[in-house]
């Protein structure tokens, strides 16, 4: 089991590594580029807004079909326009459009992976060991996010652009290769009750499905094309009043798009708020993202270690309060040393906050809507952060990006209030 588990998470952060890379060099480029707001928001509505339309079609096939494939052929798609868009830059185009491109295609790929991966977890990890798995994999996310942005800016310092394009394709072949030839799925994991409960609402009139493969223990047969193309649909709502009759789930993804929403300025306009208050180099934007990715790895070993507090709901608030905090010392410092440390101590907050709303769903969400609830989340953080962007992208060209982060750090200190006293999230989330 451990040497499963531990296939499964190296080569997704390895993939996820060719990806940062990438994503780096498209933010900085843009940055550095344009000094922008307006264009830092177009640049991340570009890169949310296909996630949050590909998610609830990556839901349902996260529930329906074999999810090691679906994580793979996502993987697979980004790689390919990393690949299209390499091409392209040594023919000699380089335009902002190319870019745009290439988030877009990227954040499609992403809509249909981060739920089939939310929900493949479960399937390899036994329950009382998913706090600490998702701290592990923080952890080791972490150490390729650590490496990423130093790669990416000794690249961009030496080598063409395209070189870092041609960098993701080849870590996402070797990602794809680990889950596809090495990551198994034990049978035992297969719950027949799920199974045979997603038969009956999927394919009432047909009687159940043969027995499935292994790795596959949600996918249903499917036996007709009228009935594939129907059956998204009634899935998606199956998935949405699944999440709306259970108060905890709508309680964690309202207070988490919240958090969300009011994030976006310390995660997406603090490499501007660098370059106009400190200089524009691009060792002091990767700086802050190393300082950031060494504080989530140890965010993630420490939360690994510790297993948080018995109440998730009680992490969380902690969580938000912290991270409220942090953002507001972005937006009051002037010192680029303490600023740096500043990152570093908000990535030890992250994983205090995403392991525990994971593990809360991981743990209690029926496995037969698993993808679909991810799915909800995955289209709720898509959709929140660049609908922050398109109020504080536009704000940063005629306010303080201090004054912004002061302000958002404030309410997301504030939210760890309701964390704290709901009923709903303090009976649900122990572990």
């Amino acid at each position: 089991m451990k040497k499963n588990i531990a296939l499964f998470l190296s080569g997704q952060a390895l993939s996820l590594f060719g990806s940062a890379v990438v994503q780096y060099a498209i933010l900085w480029h843009v940055t550095l580029k344009t000094g922008s707001g307006a264009m830092m928001t177009v640049f991340t509505i570009v890169g949310f807004l296909p996630m949050f339309l590909t998610a609830p079609f990556g839901g349902v096939w996260a529930d329906r079909f074999n999810r090691k494939h679906l994580i793979n052929i996502a993987d697979g798609s980004i790689a390919a326009a990393s690949l299209i868009v390499a091409l392209v830059l040594i023919m000699g185009f380089d335009s902002m459009g190319l870019l745009l491109f290439c988030a877009a295609v990227r954040s499609f790929g992403q809509g249909v992976q981060m739920p089939a991966v939310g929900a493949f977890i479960p399937q390899i990890v036994p329950a009382e060991h998913l706090m600490r798995v998702n701290g592990l994999q923080s952890s080791i996310q972490s150490f390729a996010m650590l490496t990423a942005p130093a790669i990416s800016g000794v690249l961009m310092s030496v080598a063409p652009l395209e070189t870092l394009f041609f960098l993701d394709v080849f870590t996402a072949a070797v990602g794809i290769s680990i889950l596809f030839f090495f990551v198994k799925v034990p049978p035992a994991d297969v719950p027949a009750a799920a199974g045979k409960r997603v038969a009956e609402e999927v394919a009432p009139a047909h009687g159940q499905p043969p027995p499935g493969d292994p790795n596959a223990p949600f996918a249903v047969a499917q036996t007709g094309v009228e009935r594939k193309r129907s059956k998204y649909f009634h899935d998606m709502k199956e998935g949405l009043r699944y999440t709306r009759e259970h108060r905890y789930i709508r309680l964690l993804l309202s207070l988490s798009a919240i958090f969300m929403f009011f994030a976006s300025p310390a995660m997406f306009l603090t490499p501007l708020q660098v370059a106009r208050n400190f200089g524009d180099d691009v060792w002091r934007l990767a700086a802050i993202e190393i300082a950031f990715s060494i504080g989530m790895m140890a965010g993630g070993i420490l939360i690994g270690l510790w297993g948080g507090f018995k109440t998730h709901a009680f992490t969380l608030s902690l969580a938000c309060v912290l991270f409220g905090l942090e953002t507001i010392g972005l937006g009051v410092t002037g010192v680029f040393p303490i600023y740096i440390g500043i990152m570093a101590v908000m990535g030890v907050t992250m994983p205090l906050y995403n392991a525990p709303a994971m593990g809360l769903l991981q743990s209690t969400v029926d496995p037969a809507f698993m993808g679909r609830v991810f799915s909800v989340m995955t289209m709720l953080n898509s959709a929140l952060m660049p609908l922050g962007m398109l109020l504080f992208g536009p704000a940063a060209d005629r306010v303080s990006i201090d004054l912004l982060l002061v302000g958002t750090g404030a309410v997301m200190a504030l939210l760890g209030i309701p964390f704290a006293v709901s009923k709903a999230l303090r009976r649900t989330g122990r572990g």
